[in-house]
């Protein structure tokens, strides 16, 4: 039986906790949460087959609980079609990557996570797109997904300006992931990477939702500005560390 508790997976079993509640309060940031600190203890070639079946659970619970507030139209016209298309690409063209895969996901972490801290200390609302732009940004958050299964950085830009309140926000979020793993899964399925990782994945169920409960109960009593300083203050870090791993 495998035990979860040895190392390094007791330090990703932690990651996942607290990437797995972020994305419960917020909609998004569970996989680029959980493997940027991941990947400082183990290879990403072994994380991303446990970790995107694993947001399957969150995203499929959420998916079915909140299904009434996701926003159809933007999701089936503007977002699906285009990270689904960046999605395939992504998964293709990832295997060429060899070595420099994961100095190119530290240099997109470094990225997302000053972007997000400059903009939550100017604390201005995220400037709207054009439609041309918007889908631009839509094709390069599905080509990250398909390349780090961390598509959400770039899609929330994407929506920038969008007008959805917090829940219909997350409801249509958590349903773009379900679907875009749901296709991943698939491919690692078909590529044999899932098949040594079913251990893990099973032994990680528990903790993910752990970390549903958590996040549900802390939706509305957070304060999201200050958790997300804290966060991505803390990827930041993780960011830099995996640029110089």
């Amino acid at each position: 039986m495998l035990d979860v508790l040895s190392s390094p997976w007791a330090l990703v079993a932690l990651f996942v906790l607290l990437a797995y509640t972020t994305e419960a309060m917020t909609g998004f940031g569970s996989i680029v949460i959980a493997l940027s600190l991941s990947a400082l203890v183990l290879p990403l070639e072994v994380l991303m087959p446990v970790l995107v079946p694993l947001n399957l659970v969150l995203s499929g619970y959420l998916t079915l609980r909140y299904r009434r507030l996701v926003h159809w139209r933007l999701l089936l016209t503007g977002i699906l079609p285009m990270m689904a298309l960046g999605t395939l690409a992504g998964f293709v063209l990832r295997p060429a990557l060899g070595p420099g895969a994961q100095w190119l996901f530290g240099a997109l972490v470094v990225a997302f996570s000053v972007r997000e801290l400059w903009r939550l200390r100017r604390a201005r609302p995220a400037a709207a797109h054009g439609p041309l732009w918007s889908r631009f940004w839509m094709l390069m958050a599905g080509l990250t997904h398909g390349l780090f299964a961390s598509g959400g950085p770039l899609l929330v830009y994407a929506l920038g300006g969008v007008q959805l309140d917090k829940s219909r926000f997350r409801a249509t979020l958590v349903l773009v992931w379900f679907s875009l793993n749901l296709l991943l899964t698939a491919g690692f399925l078909l590529n044999g990477a899932l098949r040594a990782q079913w251990p893990h994945l099973l032994a990680l169920v528990p903790v993910v939702l752990v970390g549903i409960v958590l996040g549900e109960a802390l939706h509305h009593r957070v304060d999201e500005h200050r958790f997300r300083q804290v966060l991505f203050s803390v990827l930041l870090v993780a960011g830099l560390a995996l640029l110089v791993h």
